[in-house]
């Protein structure tokens, strides 16, 4: 049994121990937990990632209670804990997804060229996923290049799919991993005109300086690597619109760095991707169901729940720390606030 002391300057979150009670403060002042971390369905234990979450239970110095309980009834794909083994089986047949026949769309997408739905029954679509392959220019072929974009709706219907004419010449076609010949870029739409396109679709009648977070009509938009996929299209759409699977917290290595998007399809959906040739429409599906899973999450709603709130900016002020070291943990848990936004708020935003 921990003392009463020790348990004092415990992390009600991650569950650090420190020798002294403003060591423990200055821990909660920097670390942001809050309800929207990945938390241990066993033990409550908040991590900063699911990779972090999946080496608690079942990495190679696991805990050794959660880890044997989740070996029985726990999910290797959402990290949840399921109520008894029968209902694993269940639950399994509903998070473990496939990656559908994509052969028949890949070759009418070869012979169509463009499908462009961007006025028609998709105007309604409040988030849309965008998927880019390139080739290569520059001396070496080492210069990305918009060769082909595709978007999509949240039902995986396709919006937009073209051929990009890049503006200045291809040296490398990248034909093992992208399928495309140069008779495909001949008469491809100019990047330019996907590029206008695009950000009208995007913005919907809103002037991309006026968009905001809350009761616009501005459309998120989903992606791996946006910031890649956006310059080379050269487009500039606004950060607190865009939901990027390769920057988002809970996605990330233990290391802070981003993985690939054919990890967390096969991490955390089930199924593999980017075999041999690759197709945007694919990269678009997957960013979109993992965004999708992201923001189905069932946090506590709070009313204020980023730190950078300013309701929020005095929780941990140090003018504060006598009566933060007066605080039990829990009750400083319930102060921390986020450092990141957290996707489950988009459903209360959109409600």
């Amino acid at each position: 049994m921990e003392s009463s002391e020790s348990q004092r300057n415990k992390c009600a979150a991650c569950y650090r121990q420190f020798n002294r009670l403003e060591h423990l403060v200055d821990h909660m002042r920097t670390s942001y937990h809050s309800v929207h971390e990945p938390t241990c369905g066993i033990c409550k234990k908040h991590c900063r990632s699911f990779e972090s979450l999946r080496e608690h239970l079942i990495g190679p110095l696991p805990k050794v209670e959660c880890a044997r309980i989740f070996s029985v009834r726990g999910c290797n794909l959402c990290l949840d804990i399921l109520g008894s083994p029968n209902a694993l089986r269940v639950h399994r047949g509903t998070c473990q997804l496939s990656r559908g026949n994509t052969g028949a769309l890949l070759s009418r997408m070869a012979n169509l060229g463009i499908q462009d739905d961007l006025n028609s029954r998709t105007r309604g679509s409040k988030v849309v996923a965008l998927g880019c392959k390139m080739v290569g220019g520059g001396t070496d072929g080492s210069l990305d290049l918009c060769a082909r974009v595709c978007l999509i709706d949240e039902y995986e219907n396709i919006i937009f799919h073209t051929y990009v004419k890049p503006q200045i010449p291809v040296t490398n076609y990248r034909y093992e991993t992208t399928g495309t010949r140069p008779e495909f870029l001949r008469d491809a739409m100019p990047v330019k005109q996907v590029q206008r396109k695009i950000q009208d679709f995007l913005c919907n009648g809103e002037p991309i300086w006026k968009i905001r977070s809350r009761g616009g009509k501005a459309r998120i938009l989903v992606g791996h690597g946006l910031d890649h996929d956006l310059d080379c299209l050269q487009m500039e759409y606004p950060t607190l619109m865009i939901r990027d699977t390769a920057k988002y917290p809970p996605l990330m290595k233990t290391s802070k760095l981003s993985n690939s998007l054919k990890y967390l399809t096969q991490a955390y959906l089930g199924y593999d991707i980017q075999t041999g040739i690759q197709d945007p429409y694919e990269d678009c599906v997957a960013t979109m169901r993992l965004y999708m899973r992201m923001r189905s999450q069932s946090h506590k709603i709070e009313d204020y729940p980023l730190a950078s709130d300013p309701q929020n900016r005095n929780n941990f002020a140090s003018g504060r720390q006598s009566e933060l070291e007066r605080m039990t943990p829990d009750e400083m848990l319930e102060i921390s606030r986020s450092d990141y936004y957290c996707w489950c708020l988009d459903t209360k935003e959109s409600s």
